[in-house]
């Protein structure tokens, strides 16, 4: 065991269907055995994760009876308190079955509609059941190939009537639970409404309970859409709405691959992690890191396990190198050689008619400061010297 190998208490979960992952795909069958909910927490507990997490039919069966369902949570629970592991998130499957083939919060048919939310109240029993505290909607079908079938406002306007109602279905039972919305922009429909996490930090501005509800940004699913997962992330974080965060990697023009973590696009995994851990200074963020991703189809069930360490260690090798860089005497040098300039602090306290002519009285040369370099090649060579451990 080294530093780099997880701990409890580095926060690190999985998803039931990201450990089980069988290994098939549109092209293939099955290349592993499915494994039993069971066995998932038992593994994922001796890798060193703190929690699983799961999708309300990843544990229980859709058809499964009332007490075919007591029976299969009772076993699970006894796992967890076994292997002391957690369920900080839970999530409702509102796209496999084929009532949703076109949609569930957003389908034109009010039954299909209705099920889903009803659906939803007995995922978020429980998930309050297993001491879940964080909710995640993902829109997998929330979307279209025809537009014409439905107008986006309309769509829209049934998801945030989906949501509102479950927020007080929560606020009524009291449940400690809130709620995280997780954008993507395709796949599987060929588009998907609110596909950024930019379009539902908006959305969650309209909604009745704005304060319970925030965002789950996967990188897999920001790196589809082209954008910057950490600036996506940053925002989320600025606005106080980045409850959960789904991490995995991810070849940009690609379909979702759910790569291991760090595996593709190592400087933006670097670059998340320092902001998340907030080694540059901001406030780092303390809820759970979960890794929504899988092994390869080329792995057998050791495969799996090597996967899940991998992206836990990659993690904490990535924190300790950002420790390094931003302790770094020459980044620091060029940072705060960037920061030095005489500026007039009152913008920040806003608008008045004192500090609009103050601001008009200050002398700016604006010929010296398009001159001047700001040493940003340097400043990115050092990121990869540390990231490559050569620096540090």
């Amino acid at each position: 065991m080294d530093a780099f190998d997880p701990v409890r208490e580095d926060r690190f979960s999985f998803g039931l269907w990201t450990v089980g992952n069988i290994g098939r795909d549109p092209f293939g069958g099955p290349v592993r055995p499915a494994l039993d909910p069971v066995q998932l927490v038992e593994g994922l507990a001796e890798c060193g994760a703190a929690g699983v997490n799961l999708h309300d039919n990843d544990l229980v069966p859709f058809d499964a009876s009332a007490s075919e369902r007591d029976a299969i949570v009772g076993r699970f629970k006894d796992a967890l308190t076994r292997c002391h592991m957690s369920v900080p998130m839970a999530t409702c499957n509102l796209f496999t079955h084929p009532l949703f083939k076109d949609g569930a919060f957003t389908a034109n048919d009010p039954a299909v509609r209705a099920f889903a939310v009803r659906k939803c109240m007995d995922a978020l029993d429980l998930a309050n059941d297993l001491g879940a505290t964080i909710f995640v909607f993902w829109g997998g079908r929330e979307g279209t190939e025809a537009d014409a079938c439905r107008s986006p406002i309309t769509a829209i306007r049934h998801m945030r009537e989906a949501i509102d109602f479950l927020c007080g279905y929560v606020k009524e039972r009291r449940y400690p639970i809130v709620f995280a919305l997780e954008a993507k922009p395709n796949e599987p429909r060929g588009d998907t409404y609110l596909p950024t996490t930019g379009h539902m930090l908006h959305f969650i501005s309209t909604l009745q309970h704005h304060e319970m509800v925030g965002v789950n940004p996967e990188v897999a699913h920001e790196t589809m859409a082209g954008l910057s997962m950490v600036h996506g992330v940053g925002q989320a974080m600025e606005t106080g709405k980045l409850f959960h965060i789904d991490l995995n990697a991810q070849k940009i023009g690609r379909y979702d691959q759910d790569l291991r973590f760090g595996s593709e696009d190592l400087r933006g995994a670097f670059l998340l992690v320092r902001l998340l851990e907030g080694t540059a200074g901001n406030a780092p963020y303390t809820g759970p890191l979960h890794f929504d991703a899988h092994a390869y189809r080329t792995e057998d069930q050791q495969g799996v396990w090597d996967f899940a360490r991998g992206c836990m260690r990659t993690y904490k090798v990535l924190k300790a190198r950002a420790q390094a860089f931003d302790a770094d005497s020459e980044v620091q040098q060029i940072l705060q050689h960037n920061h030095t300039g005489v500026a007039h602090q009152g913008i920040a306290a806003g608008w008045s008619t004192e500090r609009a002519a103050a601001l008009r009285a200050q002398r700016i040369d604006p010929d010296a400061l398009g001159a001047r370099g700001l040493r940003h090649e340097r400043l990115d060579q050092l990121m990869i010297e540390h990231l490559l451990g050569v620096r540090g």
